[in-house]
């Protein structure tokens, strides 16, 4: 009976009976449940985590399909702008040549309207030098009266055949 005496002994006691309160109380069933609601709760809260990470990935692939979509669309923007400019450049030449060939033309008419012109005051300026000087010839070899109404009537002929 020395053990009765033994603080040891007494603790003993003492732990035995309080798990036997905590026993009859039902704590272990209520410890259980706590465990049980806790490990429900991590369930849900992973299974909200698949869930998302789920839907997060079909977003991501959405992105991903709506990028490849507008780096396509911009591709052919650029392509078809670089025909249309391809196009008016093409046109821009032909109309340059167009014009180039035109204002051609247009000058060698000036040219040869000026030729024209002036091979005409060239025989003007001659037809009148030759009457000039047939005037002076006729005057100092023709006198008189006719021989002013000749020399008047060639000089007018000479003019009207000349013109």
């Amino acid at each position: 009976m020395e053990m009765i005496k033994e603080p040891e002994f007494w603790v003993a006691v003492a732990f035995v009976l309080f798990v036997g309160v905590l026993i009859y109380v039902g704590v272990h069933k209520k410890l259980i449940e706590a465990l049980d609601h806790r490990s429900r709760s991590i369930q849900a809260e992973l299974e909200e985590a698949r869930r998302l990470r789920d839907e997060a990935g079909q977003l991501l692939a959405e992105y991903q399909r709506k990028q490849q979509e507008a780096e396509r669309e911009a591709e052919a923007i650029v392509a078809e702008a670089r025909t249309d400019a391809g196009r008016i450049a093409a046109e821009a030449r032909v109309k340059m040549e167009e014009l180039v060939a035109r204002r051609t033309k247009l000058a060698e008419t000036k040219i040869a309207q000026a030729e024209a012109q002036a091979l005409a005051d060239v025989r003007a300026a001659a037809a009148d030098a030759a009457v000039t000087a047939a005037e002076r010839i006729l005057r100092d070899t023709a006198k008189g009266k006719i021989a002013d109404d000749l020399i008047a009537q060639g000089i007018a002929d000479v003019k009207a055949k000349l013109n």
